[in-house]
């Protein structure tokens, strides 16, 4: 299986989602990607997958899915 992106990290604070992808840094605001991550505890937050290919990122507690190339566009990467 061919990688498409390398995640480093992902971290939240209040109100944005934090990842190091491919080697940048982007922040975007909760508003903007996902009303379910938005209203997630820490602990639902915190606990993803990260797809073997690193296309998607995706939290089993509120089973929600979020697609690393549509981050990256939305960051204006």
């Amino acid at each position: 299986m061919i990688a498409t992106h390398n995640i480093q990290d992902i971290c939240f604070d209040q109100n944005t989602i934090q990842l190091s992808i491919d080697g940048k840094f982007i922040k975007i605001s909760l508003d903007k990607i996902s009303n379910k991550l938005k209203l997630a505890d820490e602990l639902q937050r915190n606990f993803y997958k990260i797809s073997p290919s690193g296309y998607g990122i995706h939290w089993p507690l509120i089973d929600e899915d979020l697609s690393v190339d549509a981050l990256l566009k939305l960051a204006g990467q």
